[in-house]
Parts: structure tokens; C-alpha cells; sequence
């Protein structure tokens, strides 16, 4: 048997991988395509009920508005708090958020609702980790929790990971995570002068 020559070695290796290039190239697009959709009304009450971090009224809900925009709700949503028994910037026992937002539904093969229109949108990769320092990102382990269960239902979402090794009162530096494709819309197409 004869060796590899080492030029042949770099181009079957090239071919090999101008293959799975074209593979991988190819699935991207798909999910790239455009996905045709219509805004959903939604409500969202949201109770923090949680043993290892506390959030004053105003802080959760900016971090509540925050996350509903990462996961694609249209800007003109509506938030207010709720449960806020100590005041402005104080740690509150059981702060809450009402809103009222729109949310993204893919229309699939269906026509949209009378009165409806669609709206140009794409899947994106979200992660709803907290930036940033991973100790606090381990102590919002309970708040990640109830986003998953209590949030991320009210949107088209899918290849949902999540994975927790949350224990009250305890620390676990990166046991919480939880990321999602979301339908997020196009930004309005420029108009022609």
C-alpha cells in the first residue's frame, strides 16, 4: 500500500470539507427563509416567588420587559408592577408584572385573520442567561426557572434548551441556562422615493 501524498492529503481534506460546508450552508438558509407571520394579543401576569435572590418592584420589571423584548414582543408593550408593598427600589416579598403585549404566530399555511396584516419575520437564537457575571446569573436561577415555565409559553418558540441545578439559597455558578429560537420581525422594508 502506498502512502498519502501530503497535497493529497490537503485536498481531499478541502473536499471534504466544501462538502460539509454546503451542507451546513444550505440548513442555515433554510432556517434564514422568511417565516410569514401575524401579532397575537397576550396578558401576562407574573409573580417572582423565589428564595435565593430578591427583586425590588421596578427591577423585575425591567428585567421581565427586557426578556419579553429579547423574545420578541413588539415594542409597544404595556408593563406594570405589581405586589410592590415596600416602595420605589426597595426588595419586595412577592413583586410581580402585569402586561399587555403582542407576540409573534406564524401563519404556516393558513390565510391570515380578516383584518389581519402579516408580518416578514425570522427565527433567531436567543439566550435568557443574564449577562454579564456568572454569579449573578446563577442567583437569577429561580427568576430563569419562571421565565421558562411562565414567559416563554406566550411565544412561538422552539429547539428550547434549558437545563438548572438551581437549589434555594445556594449558589451554582453555571447550572442555569435557557436559550430558544423565537420568531423575531424584520425590521419594515426602507421606502422608495
Amino acid at each position: 500500500m502506498k502512502p498519502v501524498q501530503s497535497g493529497s492529503r490537503r485536498a481531499v481534506l478541502a473536499a471534504c470539507l466544501a462538502v460539509a460546508a454546503a451542507g451546513l450552508g444550505s440548513a442555515a438558509r433554510a432556517d434564514d427563509a422568511a417565516v410569514q407571520a401575524v401579532w397575537a394579543p397576550k396578558q401576562l401576569r407574573f409573580t417572582y416567588l423565589g428564595f435565593t435572590s430578591k427583586y425590588s418592584c421596578d427591577g423585575l420589571g425591567d428585567r421581565v420587559r427586557r426578556t419579553l423584548l429579547t423574545l420578541g414582543a413588539r415594542a409597544d408593550l404595556k408593563t406594570t408592577p405589581t405586589g410592590c408593598t415596600e416602595g420605589f427600589g426597595r426588595v419586595s416579598p412577592f413583586p410581580g408584572v402585569a402586561a399587555t403585549l403582542n407576540v409573534l404566530q406564524p401563519l404556516g399555511d393558513k390565510p391570515p385573520p380578516a383584518g389581519t396584516q402579516t408580518v416578514s419575520a425570522h427565527w433567531k437564537r436567543v439566550d435568557l442567561a443574564p449577562p454579564g457575571d456568572p454569579v449573578r446569573a446563577a442567583g437569577d436561577c429561580e427568576l430563569t426557572e419562571q421565565i421558562k415555565e411562565s414567559i416563554l409559553p406566550l411565544f412561538t418558540a422552539r429547539n428550547v434548551e434549558y437545563s438548572s441545578t438551581c437549589l434555594p439559597n445556594q449558589l451554582q455558578v453555571g447550572g442555569t441556562r435557557l436559550k430558544a429560537d423565537v420568531l423575531i420581525a424584520d425590521p419594515p422594508a426602507p421606502k422608495a422615493p
